[in-house]
């Protein structure tokens, strides 16, 4: 499991991108680079970083499903993964 460190960090940073994007997308559309400048660097979507929800894992995400590849198997055969079974053939 990722420190609880880094778990904070990123959430901070989605705060704060959800905080300052319609601020963002006005300067880009105006094209005020040096008021964009002048926003936080954490307000960039640039910045963030894709993490498992479950464990802060920060490697081997699955989009789909939003958690690592070692929990979504973990969960996959304990049957709590609707739809997905294990390969058999």
């Amino acid at each position: 499991m990722a420190r609880k460190s880094l778990i904070a960090r990123e959430r901070k940073r989605e705060r704060m991108v959800a905080k300052y994007a319609d601020i963002r997308k006005q300067l880009k559309e105006a094209g005020d680079w040096d008021a964009l400048d002048k926003l936080p660097r954490n307000s960039s979507k640039k910045r963030l970083h894709n993490r498992c929800k479950l464990t802060g894992r920060p490697k081997g995400y699955m989009r789909d499903f939003g958690i690592c590849r070692v929990v979504f198997r973990k969960m996959a055969l304990e049957g709590k993964i609707p739809g997905i079974t294990k390969a058999s053939w």
